[in-house]
């Protein structure tokens, strides 16, 4: 069932089992050793054409029933593809259960070189704001995605970190992007026509602006629900400023959630300069990073990401992962310490508090990388410099 038929219906409540009224545990201030609560992540999920499978993939891989979840197939899949998505959906016990994911029912155009991807981004955060009030971080994942720690693994470790920071590869040096990404205008068909066409370029090209400094970065973030607030929901009309400056700019994702995070006083003192994803670039760097293959994976794994991009359809490496790291079964969901039932047989066909989180060895290594992040000389010294 698509989100905007939902929106009108009686929601039905979530399983007690999952959320009981009355907490088993409680977070103690003054108990260090009293962990604290986990907090929830909104996942925009998000593929094209023939994109199904592997977005019912990345969901299970993904899932917590704490989190919220939105899946999004673009228009140029058909709605015959769509509806199976939703159907897909349904027949899943858990998230039946946990009432936490929802299919958006009308599509958008989105052209990932054009800004299109950023009017899609908004829209889909903009939902998950009015489908729950008690996310703390944003996440969009498309297709080519994959995790590499469990839920319980990323949310431990962010239940210990401030919910105001911002994981956002960034840079204010331009180079090469200043010519390919941010002085060409263009126009992106996904925003005004309904059917598939192609980007259109002008001929001028536009001066670099001097009202506030620009910042390039990865199209993958993970952003706080704060900033989602701001630029959805705020007063200061810095993100609309910089939506209308970036509508006619090539790759907009990119660059515009790192240009408001560094140009606001309120938001440049939260963010981390690393998006917490393994990607590879070639040399000389292209806009997208080259696909993982086989050599990436203990590399990958050792870095401490807790996602990696991007992978093949049917890539054998996400089987690997899926044995490996996540103990994920084939068609099933990544077991956390919310599932109850026998180990390797339907062990989450059983639940209980989804509060309870059993962190692993991914846990460690994203604390590794995550300490090496925040340490004083990293983290401050990295930030939203001026070159």
């Amino acid at each position: 069932m698509g989100y905007n038929e939902r929106s009108k219906l009686a929601q039905p409540e979530p399983d007690p089992f999952l959320f009981p009224k009355t907490q088993t545990h409680f977070h103690d201030a003054q108990n260090p050793s009293d962990p604290p609560p986990p907090p929830s992540i909104a996942y925009l999920i998000s593929g094209s054409t023939g994109d199904s499978a592997r977005i019912i993939r990345l969901l299970s891989a993904t899932y917590h029933p704490r989190n919220r979840y939105l899946l999004h197939l673009d228009r140029f899949a058909s709605r015959a593809e769509r509806d199976r998505l939703a159907v897909n959906v349904q027949s899943v016990p858990i998230f039946n259960a946990a009432q936490n994911v929802d299919v958006i029912g009308k599509a958008d155009f989105v052209y990932p070189k054009g800004s299109s991807s950023l009017s899609f981004t908004l829209h889909g955060a903009s939902m998950l704001l009015r489908l729950a009030s008690n996310w703390d971080w944003f996440i969009s994942l498309n297709a080519g995605d994959y995790p590499l720690v469990t839920q319980d693994d990323l949310l431990h470790i962010l239940s210990y970190l401030p919910k105001s920071l911002n994981f956002v590869s960034h840079s204010s040096y331009i180079g090469w992007r200043e010519s390919k990404k941010l002085k060409p205008i263009i126009v992106d068909p996904g925003l005004y026509l309904s059917e598939k066409s192609s980007l259109f370029y002008a001929s001028q090209k536009r001066e670099l602006p001097n009202a506030y400094k620009l910042f390039t970065g990865s199209s993958f973030a993970i952003y706080s629900r704060n900033l989602i607030e701001f630029c959805i929901l705020g007063t200061d009309n810095l993100p609309r400023t910089l939506l209308m400056y970036f509508s006619n700019t090539p790759s907009a994702l990119s660059s515009y959630f790192p240009t408001i995070l560094c140009n606001s006083r309120q938001f440049n003192k939260t963010i981390v300069n690393h998006n917490l994803q393994y990607a590879n670039f070639d040399k000389p760097p292209k806009e997208e990073p080259r696909k993982v293959i086989p050599d990436d994976f203990d590399p990958m794994i050792q870095s401490g990401a807790a996602f990696a991009s991007k992978f093949n359809l049917n890539d054998p490496l996400l089987d690997r992962i899926d044995q490996e790291i996540l103990s994920r079964g084939r068609g099933d969901v990544v077991p956390g310490g919310w599932c109850l039932g026998e180990p390797r047989n339907s062990t989450c066909s059983v639940w209980g508090d989804a509060d309870v989180l059993r962190p692993g060895l991914g846990a460690k290594r994203l604390e590794k990388l995550i300490v090496k992040l925040l340490s004083n000389g990293t983290s401050t010294t990295n930030r939203c410099i001026f070159e």
